[in-house]
Order: C-alpha cells, then sequence, then structure tokens
C-alpha cells in the first residue's frame, strides 16, 4: 500500500519516540536526560544489565550500542510487535490521532512529483545565490554587510537576490528544460492577469530559501530592497510542497543544536534567526507570519519542552506574546510549557546583538518570563482593582484562563499560582509581612536554625493590652497547627484565613505557606514548611501546650473536628479582635478628658468577647458583673478596672 506524500513526515513529527520506545523498557534515569530527549535504557533487543540502548527523540531515532539495533518509530514497533510496515504505520497513527488514508494508487506518481518540486526549488536557490554575487545584487550584499552578516553566513543560509525584472528566473529555468507547469506549481512564477508570459513572484528581492526539517527548500522568503514596497516581506504560496503553519524557518538545524543543549529561541523574522544564529545561538526558529500556529507550536515541543519566546520589544510584539498565550493554554502539559524572554523597548533580537552583543541576549533569556507571569501582567497591567467588583472581575478572568487547560494537574497548579498572586496583589502589607511574594526569608543562626524571638521590651510587658494580645496569639497558633494536622478542610476556610491578621511575623509566614501549599495535603505541606522555614518553627508550634492538647493536634486528619475547632477558634478570635481595638482606641482618649461614653464601649466590647467564649460546657460561675451590669470574665475584671481607675469622668456637654 503507497501512502500519500508527506503522511510519514506528518506522523513521525506528531509523535515522540520516547513515548513509543518507553511502553518496551525502563529508563536508566542518571544516564538519560529527558530535557534534551536523550534517553538510554537497557536493550528490548537483546538480554543485557547496562543500558546502552540510545534515543534521540529530537532525531526520531533508536541505536543500541551492544547488537547495533538502529531505527525509527516504526521500524520499532515492527521489531517489537512483530507487525508488517503498514501495521506499525495504523498502530502509530492511532497513537497520534491520525487516520491513514486509504489505498491511493498515485501515491508513488505524487511521491516523484514532490521531488521533482524540491529540485526545481534548489535551481532556484542557485540562481538567486548567483544573482547576489554579480554586479546585480550590488545593493543587496551591501545591505546584508551593513546589518553585519558576513559571506560565511550568507553561505550558511543559502541568501540570495532576485533582480529587478519582470521573467529572470522564468526565463533560467525554462532555458534549463524546466516545464513552466512545474515552474508554476513552485509558486516562483504567477500567471499574467493580461494574457502576456507569467511573471516571477519575487522581484528586488533579498531571498530567503525556507527549507524542512530535512533540509530540502520548499519555499523562498523575500525582503523587499525598495522602502517604498507594499510588502517588506512576502513569502511563497502554498503549494504542494510548502504549508506554511506546519514549518519554521531553521528548523533542522535547530534541532540539532538544542539536542546539544543550546536553548530553543523562536524569534520574529529571517533576520532576527540569522543574527542569533551567528551570534552563536543556535537553536534559533522563525514562524511564517504574524502568529504561531498549533502545529508550530508542537513542533517546537517536539524540539524542546520549553521553548523560549522572543518578540520584539513594542507594542505589537507584546500583543503577539499574548496570542501565543492564548493559543497555548489549551496545549499545555506537565513539562512542556513556553518561556517569554521580553526585548528593550523598540528593540528586536537583531538590534540588541548590534548594540549590546551576545551577552546581552543571552541576559534576556536567563530572565525569560514563566507563561503564567506574562499571563498575569495581560490581566493586570495598568488596571486598577479598588473596589469588589474589579477584584471579582480579575478573579473570573484567571478561572476562565486556567479552565482552558486541559491536564488536571497543570491546570491546578496555575490556579494555585494565579490565587497566590491575587492574594499578593490585594493584601500588599499580609504579603510584606510574610516575607514579600511568598518567598522565605533568610534563615538566621547557625546551620540555617529559627532565630530566637526579641525578648519582650519592660514597657511591653506592664501594658494593660499584654494579656488579650497573648490570648490572641495562642488562638492563632491553633488555628494554624489544626490547618497543618488537617489540611483538607482549607477550602471552606480560605477567605477568613487570608483576612487574620498574624501580629507574630512567624506565624504570617505559616499563614502564607499553608495558604499556597494546603492543597497538596498534610505531607507536603510540612515539607514545604520545614523546606522554607526549618524544622524549628513547626516542632515549637506543635508542641506548645494549649496547642498539643487541642483535639485536631492530637486527631489528625479528622475534617470534621478540625471544622469545629476552626469555626470556634475563628469566632472568639473575631471578638478578641474587638476588644483589643476599643482598648486601644480607649487608651488614646484616656490621654484627655473622657465621659461615660468610653465606659460604655468597653463594657459593649468586653460582653461581645465573653458571648463568643461561652460555650454550653463553660461554668457561668466564671464570669461577674461589672458596674454596669455588662458581664466580664474574672481574668479581664482587672485589666478593666484598672482602666476605670484612670478615667475622669465628666457629664458631655449638650
Amino acid at each position: 500500500m503507497s501512502l500519500p506524500p508527506g503522511f510519514l513526515d506528518e506522523l513521525q513529527s506528531r509523535l515522540s519516540l520516547s513515548q513509543v520506545v518507553g511502553r518496551k523498557v525502563m529508563w536508566d534515569t542518571r544516564k538519560s536526560n529527558q530535557a534534551k530527549g536523550d534517553m538510554w535504557a537497557p536493550c528490548p533487543f537483546h538480554q543485557e544489565k547496562t543500558a546502552s540502548f540510545h534515543v534521540d527523540d529530537r532525531k526520531g531515532f533508536y541505536y543500541c550500542f551492544g547488537c547495533h539495533a538502529k531505527g525509527d518509530a516504526i521500524s520499532f514497533v515492527r521489531e517489537t510487535e512483530n507487525v508488517e510496515f503498514i501495521e506499525a504505520v495504523k498502530i502509530l497513527a492511532a497513537e497520534a490521532g491520525m487516520s491513514v488514508p486509504e489505498r491511493d494508487p498515485q501515491a508513488q506518481k505524487k511521491a516523484d512529483r514532490r521531488g521533482q518540486l524540491v529540485e526545481v526549488m534548489e535551481q532556484a536557490v542557485k540562481y538567486f545565490g548567483l544573482q547576489l554575487r554579480s554586479g546585480a545584487g550590488t545593493a543587496a550584499h551591501d545591505y546584508l554587510k551593513g546589518r553585519r552578516l558576513d559571506e560565511a553566513t550568507q553561505a550558511r543560509f543559502d541568501l540570495g537576490f532576485a533582480p529587478d525584472g519582470w521573467q529572470g528566473l522564468w526565463d533560467h529555468l525554462t532555458g534549463k528544460g524546466v516545464p513552466p507547469e512545474m515552474i508554476l506549481a513552485c509558486g516562483l512564477a504567477r500567471e499574467s492577469q493580461k494574457g502576456g508570459k507569467p511573471y516571477d513572484t519575487f522581484r528586488n528581492r533579498i531571498m530567503f530559501p525556507i527549507r524542512d526539517a530535512r533540509g530540502r527548500c520548499i519555499a523562498f522568503g523575500g525582503r523587499a530592497m525598495d522602502p517604498n514596497d507594499n510588502a517588506k516581506y512576502l513569502n511563497s504560496p502554498e503549494t504542494e510542497i510548502f504549508d506554511k503553519s506546519h514549518t519554521l524557518y531553521n528548523h533542522g538545524p535547530a534541532r540539532e543544536a538544542a539536542g546539544k543543549g543550546q536553548p530553543l529561541i523562536v524569534a520574529e523574522g529571517y533576520m532576527d534567526v540569522i543574527a542569533l544564529v551567528a551570534a552563536g545561538f543556535g537553536a534559533a526558529v522563525a514562524p511564517l507570519g504574524t502568529a504561531v500556529t498549533e502545529h508550530q507550536m508542537q513542533l517546537l515541543w517536539r524540539i524542546a519542552p520549553e521553548p523560549v519566546i522572543m518578540l520584539d520589544g513594542d507594542r505589537a510584539g507584546l500583543q503577539a506574546a499574548y496570542r501565543v498565550i492564548d493559543l497555548a493554554l489549551p496545549l499545555l502539559e506537565a513539562g512542556k510549557s513556553l518561556r517569554f524572554a521580553l526585548m528593550p523597548e523598540g528593540q528586536d533580537p537583531d538590534d540588541l546583538l548590534r548594540a549590546e552583543g551576545a551577552g546581552a541576549v543571552q541576559a534576556r533569556i536567563d530572565a525569560a518570563l514563566p507563561m503564567v507571569r506574562l499571563l498575569w501582567q495581560r490581566e493586570t497591567e495598568g488596571r486598577d482593582f479598588d473596589s469588589p467588583e474589579r477584584k471579582a472581575a480579575l478573579e473570573h478572568v484567571c478561572r476562565e484562563k486556567t479552565g482552558l487547560i486541559r491536564d488536571p494537574s497543570l491546570r491546578r497548579y496555575y490556579e494555585q499560582e494565579l490565587k497566590d498572586l491575587r492574594w499578593q496583589l490585594f493584601n500588599p502589607r499580609r504579603a510584606s509581612a510574610a516575607g514579600g511574594a511568598f518567598a522565605p526569608r533568610p534563615r538566621g543562626g547557625k546551620g540555617g536554625k529559627w532565630p530566637p524571638p526579641e525578648p519582650a521590651r519592660a514597657t511591653t510587658k506592664s501594658s494593660l493590652l499584654v494579656t488579650a494580645a497573648g490570648d490572641t496569639h495562642l488562638r492563632e497558633a491553633v488555628i494554624l497547627a489544626t490547618l497543618i494536622c488537617c489540611p483538607e478542610v482549607m477550602e471552606s476556610f480560605e477567605s477568613q484565613i487570608e483576612r487574620m491578621e498574624c501580629q507574630d511575623p512567624d506565624h504570617a509566614w505559616l499563614r502564607a505557606l499553608i495558604l499556597r501549599h494546603a492543597p497538596a495535603g498534610a505531607d507536603t505541606l510540612r515539607a514545604q514548611i520545614e523546606g522554607e522555614m526549618g524544622a524549628a518553627p513547626l516542632e515549637k508550634l506543635l508542641s506548645l501546650p494549649h496547642v498539643a492538647l487541642a483535639p485536631p493536634v492530637r486527631y489528625p486528619g479528622d475534617a470534621e473536628l478540625a471544622s469545629l475547632t476552626l469555626s470556634e477558634e475563628l469566632a472568639k478570635l473575631m471578638a478578641q479582635r474587638g476588644v483589643q481595638a476599643e482598648m486601644h482606641e480607649a487608651a488614646e482618649d484616656m490621654a484627655g478628658l473622657a465621659d461615660e461614653a468610653i465606659t460604655w464601649r468597653l463594657a459593649q466590647a468586653a460582653e461581645a468577647r465573653n458571648k463568643a467564649q461561652r460555650s454550653q460546657q463553660e461554668d457561668r460561675a466564671e464570669y461577674e458583673l461589672g458596674e454596669n451590669g455588662a458581664a466580664i470574665k474574672r481574668d479581664e475584671k482587672e485589666q478593666f478596672a484598672a482602666l476605670l481607675d484612670k478615667i475622669t469622668f465628666s457629664k458631655r456637654k449638650r
């Protein structure tokens, strides 16, 4: 059975050889480098204990250094499944989501024709190259020289020049015996609308041959020498051998360079790619149009798991990057993503290379943003979120974008990252108290141990607010310990935990880590806390007597018990905050003349707190009546009396 031309190339481009082979072997993780597509395993074709079977995922070939077995995905399936060629193709096509075409008697004839068209294109490459080196190409040669493209670089990319004539290439090819129909089929000439002789597609342009992954010229790109030309860049029309949505400029050489460890860079145009390669960045490619397509995205991930998108540093370049994000979100998988290197304002990679050199480009690559950060920038840049409606709109658009991600595990990570960024945006003071953008603070002391707390000052010890503040600190500790022991209940209390103001920096940091890592489970949460804060703070928290006796700490994992405890402690904490606020305000008022209103406010605050703390199990005998009839707990009576002693009463003036 003959297959249509290009079918096998398309099939191989959609498949990952390491995934095909991985069903039959166990990879040697010590020798393998998945990021580079360099995989090793014991050979499935002969008995061995060492990993001598090598898979080059980017090139799509395997080789055994023991038994010398070699081939591609099709040959691997044939050998391991003991099937014929066409059956192996069907197996792989089903895996790649492709349907095998019905028998096509003309397939071989079509394949032969594709070969003939490629031969015509190679003749055109030679013709354009000769014209660049002749007198007709002097201006083009000077232009390239001005762009710092030396002779070696020009030869490396087979650059050429199409003279400013109507039938220069046409006459040359027909003079070589090329049938006119073949020239038209290659897109090198166009039919005249006036019934005359066909005319050349490219005129007065610097020519860039466009090659497929196997190095065959399938199209051209031409840059106009005339600044007044309607199209600065012009690509070949789509033909039997050229589909621009499935093609990358410099695909083959970039794949080889990426296989040797170079970062895969996606630039905007031919000149950017050539300049990057000349500067030592060999794994540079460009799409053939204004936007990256889905097919091109898959080609990029076949070359490298995390390509770096490097677009011009202007508004148009940024908009192009945003379009790439929208395209990529539904296609993302674990281990397949994008990073974005932003150019300086008004510069492209070629400009930056000429102005500052390769080091500046490398710095931009090193500082490339992960895709989630650029997504966040797009949705927040230049906008104020000073109202609940605007905050809700941001949350809605974040959910909308993450909902496009098909991979469930990856979608959860994106949701958590965007949730963290929203928390920092809406709570800048709390984020700062938590160590900045959820970043760990430097550990103090020897061996990374947590530094001891600063001793309380004498004036602080004597403060009337110390007891209430200490009680608040204890409740915060119980709440944090409960969430650490049972993070499953976090979702129900998340908004309340976010609003919980932690005066203790350690508590603030713990709260930030809990908010971020609770969805991952108790074991991961504890590991993250110990990794960022050290083991001492967690041990200290859980060993506090009032914390150790808390039911959720004694019975970790009991969600119902944890929920009841959190509900009670958060309610009491809220009431305590009210008492402290009134006491602070009353203390300020006492600096001058006070009136009965202060007494009433203190009594009301105390009553609210006591109501929150009462339960059916508490003994009502613990409470006494204050002078105004409000219930005051004994451990607060002394504070309340001391405050009253300091008040100078006077009648409110009417």
